[in-house]
This record gives C-alpha cells, structure tokens and sequence, in this order.
C-alpha cells in the first residue's frame, strides 16, 4: 500500500529535495547547514524505510520501485546544485559526470531486465559506494562553512573522486551483467518467427 511507513520514508525522501535545493539560496554561512539538515534527514529515510520494510514485512512492489529512484533524484538534484553554487568546480566536476552518468546507466539496465523478470542486486561495494558519495556530498554542503582547523573542503573532493572510482567500478558489473543478458535474449527472439508472423505468441509457463 502506497500509505505504509516505508513508502511514505521513500516519498519524505523525494519532497525533501525542493527543501535542499532551497537552502542554497539562503543567504549567509549558515544556510549551507540548513542544507545539510535537509540532506542527512533525506538520507536517514533511505535507511529507515528499508528497516521498517523487512522489520514489518512491508516490502512492496511500489517500494521497490520507488526507493531507488528517490536515492538517484536526491544525489543528482544536490549535485547539480553543488556546482551551481560553486562547491564542486574544475576538475572536480568529472567525478560528478560519472557519478550521474553511472547512475542513467544502472536505472536504464533495471529497466531493461525488470522486462526480462531479471532482477539488479545491489553489490556489498556499491553499498560502500553509495555510503561514501553521501558523506563526500554532506562535507561539500557544509564546503568554506566548515571548521577553519578541518579541510572540509578538501575531503568532500577526495571522497567524490573515490566515489567516482567505485562508480566505474560497480557501473562495469552491472553493465556486464545486462549484457550477458542482452546476448542470451537475441537468440531467443530470433527463434520466435510467431513474433513477425502476427500470431500472438502463447504465454510462457511460470
């Protein structure tokens, strides 16, 4: 159901973007905090709304749907902002390029298997993956408001460019993956003329 705890963690996540975008635009050191706020409160829903899932066996069809794309709408929407607003800039912007690219890639391969009834487990390194990019992006947020005695800025871009790396990496086996499915599929569809003779082809026993 659309209205149980997990789905509305999932939704909180999505309409908690607006509010982070936001709070760039306010002005003084202190908004970049805010911003912040906005963000960490996003991403405690991507945990706590697959906790509450499994603990009270809410795990749906809707969940599973949404949740993902909630995680990659929050992570391109923030970045994208970070180099508006200056945070991310010079080199710093190719880590973000494969970072988004990566993830139009990975949403593009599920929808391709979800068509084949072939599932994308996520990998114990792209869950790093993931842990690292949001801690690089909390501390580019905070950027020249930070502590003046801890380079803020500094390990945010470290992190991104670390981040990036495993995004090549993990991008790779998820690619990989969807080409061997890819490659096993032609043959099949090859062997089905019902498909150019007009006959409705019979539906598969499951």
């Amino acid at each position: 159901m659309l209205t149980t705890l997990p789905n509305l963690l999932t939704l909180s996540r999505i309409g908690a973007i607006p509010a982070v975008i936001s709070a760039f635009y306010l002005e003084g050191p202190w908004s970049n905090w805010v911003a912040l706020a906005f963000f960490v409160s996003a991403g405690l829903t991507d945990v706590l709304d697959g906790h509450f899932a499994r603990l009270n066996n809410q795990v749906s069809g809707f969940g599973r749907f949404l949740d993902p794309i909630a995680d990659k709408l929050l992570v391109a929407a923030t970045l994208l902002m970070l180099v508006h607003r200056d945070h991310i800039t010079g080199l710093a912007i190719f880590p973000t390029l494969v970072i988004l690219c990566r993830e139009i890639l990975v949403s593009g391969l599920r929808e391709f298997l979800a068509d084949l009834r072939v599932g994308l487990p996520v990998s114990r390194l792209a869950k790093w993956k993931t842990m690292l990019q949001m801690v690089a992006i909390g501390f580019l947020i905070v950027g020249e408001a930070g502590w003046s005695q801890v380079p803020v800025v500094q390990i945010g871009l470290v992190g991104l460019w670390i981040a990036a790396a495993l995004t090549l990496i993990t991008g790779y086996d998820y690619l990989r993956l969807g080409l061997r499915h890819m490659t096993t599929e032609a043959p099949a569809a090859r062997a089905r003329p019902d498909l150019d003779s007009g006959t409705a082809p019979r539906a598969a026993a499951e």
